[in-house]
């Protein structure tokens, strides 16, 4: 079995500090063997932010794997943005944007989705699809295969499809034929799970979209501060959502769903 611990949307620059160390203490006794950071680690892309995301970083009790946020792109700082958009997000946090993990039971590969010409929205490309089918090909069939990404593939019913990555529908054809079995984003600050059969038409590909509500920041847009956990053994994943309850003053899991893979992918067991 393997336990990763998904956090998202850190905003160091508007972090609520009383959840930082309740945060560091659950991930300890939880003791993942990665954590998945899908973006936005500042708020708005100042270097002691980004300083900010790194000592949180370096406490992390098991490797991470960090992409980048639209938020790690400078916004007002118009040249930075357009000529060196990702530069401190590369000194601070690491010069690979797109980065991989593979062990002997799952490989999770990063996505950069974050684009200097869009303000909030996110892309995927055919080139970086194809780097992921070429990171994920020459893999075990065993192999659980996770893409993480800033950018959602799905959000709950109500709310806004623009957030969803755009060339969505293209990426999950590709991912299909990749084999990929879990996509992990946040973006949205809401938690969420769903299968990519409820909104995507790929014959035989039930995936599991996972997506993360925001692990520390002040901007929770009505939902409590939270980040997922995944237990993941080959043909069953349990996904658990820890929340931050204000009265014990730390995170614990309020909910938890079990999926068995099928013919036609990963569906509630």
């Amino acid at each position: 079995m393997r336990v990763l611990a998904h956090l998202s949307d850190l905003h160091f620059g508007r972090v609520d500090e009383a959840l930082v160390g309740p945060l560091q203490a659950v991930l300890a006794q939880l003791r993942p063997h990665l954590v998945v950071v899908t973006g936005d680690l500042t708020q708005r892309a100042r270097s002691a932010q980004f300083r900010s995301a790194r000592a949180f970083l370096d406490t992390l009790p098991a490797r991470h794997l960090v992409v980048p946020g639209n938020h790690d792109v400078p916004l007002y700082d118009i040249a930075r943005r357009f000529l060196r958009p990702l530069a401190r997000y590369r000194r601070y946090i690491g010069d690979d944007v797109e980065p991989l993990y593979v062990d002997e039971e799952v490989a999770v590969a990063g996505v950069n989705t974050a684009r200097s010409l869009t303000v909030k929205r996110g892309r995927i490309n055919a080139e970086q699809l194809a780097r992921i089918r070429e990171r994920f090909g020459t893999l075990p069939p065993h192999t659980v295969r996770v893409v993480a990404a800033h950018h959602p593939f799905d959000v709950p019913r109500g709310q806004d499809v623009r957030q969803i990555v755009g060339r969505a529908a293209m990426a999950m054809e590709a991912l299909s034929r990749c084999g990929v079995d879990i996509c992990l984003a946040g973006h949205a600050h809401v938690a969420h799970v769903s299968q990519a059969a409820s909104r995507y038409a790929v014959a035989g590909y039930g995936a599991l979209l996972v997506q993360a509500g925001t692990a520390t920041s002040t901007r929770a847009r009505g939902e409590a501060n939270s980040f997922n956990v995944l237990h993941i053994e080959r043909p069953e994943i349990r996904v658990e959502h820890h929340a931050w309850s204000p009265e014990r003053r730390a995170f614990q899991c309020i909910a938890s769903a079990r999926f068995r893979q099928t013919a036609d992918g990963w569906y509630p067991a």
